[in-house]
């Protein structure tokens, strides 16, 4: 298993985007959604998710380092909270108008 910067190869990276058995299965619909390749082989998914976690790429130094689920948990908590604090001040608007 491989740790820390992986060797960048043009030539690697260009026929794994052009091959036949990628253009046939992404043309044909044979693909089983991401996440599922435990389900196809399982050997194969956990070897890649080690490698993923272990090694990075020349592309990976020039991400930031940001998480999916904890970008949306946060969003998703601000906007409910600015909906919850909304609906008291249009509560207490109405509540002032009626009783005046």
């Amino acid at each position: 298993m491989k740790f820390g910067f992986r060797k960048p190869s043009l030539r690697k990276s260009i026929a794994a985007r052009t091959s036949v058995k990628r253009y046939v299965r992404h043309s044909l619909g044979f693909k089983a959604p991401r996440g599922w390749g435990w389900l196809t082989n399982p050997k194969k998914a956990a070897y890649n998710r080690i490698y993923n976690r272990t090694t990075f790429g020349w592309q990976d130094l020039f991400k930031t380092a940001r998480r999916r689920s904890a970008s949306k948990g946060c969003l998703v908590i601000i906007v409910s909270l600015a909906g919850v604090v909304s609906s008291i001040v249009i509560c207490f608007t109405l509540l002032i108008t009626i009783s005046v």
